[in-house]
């Protein structure tokens, strides 16, 4: 008997045909593929599906009772945590790896937007200044970046800033390892650890922060990771640094950010994520002349890579599903039972 998938993300043609083309499967298509919001499907349809292919899970998912593998096309999942999958006996993967080229440039030309101060450059172009200061002027070269968090994004981003000659620090919860079992762009990334200069662990907080040049956050949001980043870490960072969040805005407690910005702790920002969706046209982040302000675009999931990678990962999963291997990005019953 064939096992019954559903796929409600948008469609990357030659990936449906070699799905198609599997035995063992039979696939249907979500009357209206949505990936932005919860999707609506009939009742009979979710009752059927023992694999679902979507970003978010319908409302009424209690309602699928033969579902066994979820696999998800974006690296955040907390739109997960709280449906009690693993209590379910349901399997879920998330869309970790098939970002982590755009992300990480997307943190280059941050940081060389951020150091060589183009927004003011910019601001003179506007006014026709000429204006050749040093400030203009300063190189990545030799400059500290440190990621808090190690995983994919943070890997491949490392890797370029090691091309750029800048040193690179780590911040991990227990300790440098491998990254197995996850998704990653051939030739891309830092699978065995061996790019960080330094490794720091949790209770090293503190020597993490203090010789930074740039500080980008890289790790999921959870119920232990919402607001780790206060004004006591904030303090820490040396006062000209800047900081980059292309992972989750509330990693970051948003009133520490501010007050940070606006009494010079740190020399600036660019934001990727952040506290509201969208933003509001008056909040004061759009205003600072030194904070970089982009609308969740980084990870480019309109960009002309996204969707092969994304089916390709897909693949692989149903591939290793049906003849009982280890899947990629698979999330720990730990990590899904987080609030």
């Amino acid at each position: 008997m064939s096992i019954r998938i559903l796929i409600n993300n948008p469609i990357d043609e030659p990936s449906l045909a070699k799905l198609n083309a599997m035995e063992g499967v039979e696939v249907r298509i979500s009357p209206d593929p949505v990936k932005e919001d919860p999707p609506i499907l009939p009742e009979e349809m979710l009752k059927e599906t023992e694999i679902f292919f979507t970003t978010f899970l319908p409302e009424d998912h209690e309602a699928m009772e033969n579902l066994k593998l979820l696999q998800i096309g974006s690296a955040g999942y907390s739109q997960l945590l709280g449906a009690r999958l693993p209590e379910r006996g349901i399997r879920a993967c998330n869309g970790s790896g098939i970002f982590d080229t755009a992300i990480a440039e997307w943190n280059l030309a941050m940081m060389v937007n951020l150091i060589r101060n183009f927004r003011q450059m910019t601001r003179h172009q506007d006014q026709g200044i000429w204006d050749r200061g040093g400030d203009f002027q300063r190189s990545l070269r030799g400059r500290t970046v440190g990621f808090w968090g190690y995983g994919g994004l943070a890997r491949e981003t490392a890797r370029l800033c090691q091309a750029a000659g800048m040193k690179v620090h780590a911040l991990t919860r227990d300790g440098m390892k491998p990254r197995l079992a996850h998704f990653t762009v051939p030739e891309t990334g830092d699978l065995d650890g061996v790019i960080p200069e330094k490794i720091f662990t949790e209770n090293q907080t503190g020597s993490f922060l203090r010789d930074l040049d740039f500080l980008i956050m890289a790790l999921p949001l959870n119920s232990e990771t919402q607001g780790m980043v206060g004004s006591a870490e904030l303090k820490q960072l040396p006062p000209g640094a800047y900081l980059l969040n292309p992972a989750r805005g509330p990693l970051i407690q948003e009133e520490a950010l501010l007050t940070a910005l606006k009494e010079g702790w740190i020399a600036g920002a660019a934001l990727d994520t952040h506290y509201h969706y969208p933003m509001p046209p008056d909040h004061p982040l759009w205003y600072f002349d030194n904070v970089i302000m982009t609308p969740h675009i980084a990870g480019s999931g309109e960009g002309e890579y996204f969707l092969p990678r994304l089916w390709n990962l897909f693949l692989q999963n149903v591939e290793s599903f049906l003849h009982d291997r280890p899947l990629l990005n698979e999330l720990s019953a730990e990590a899904l039972n987080m609030r």
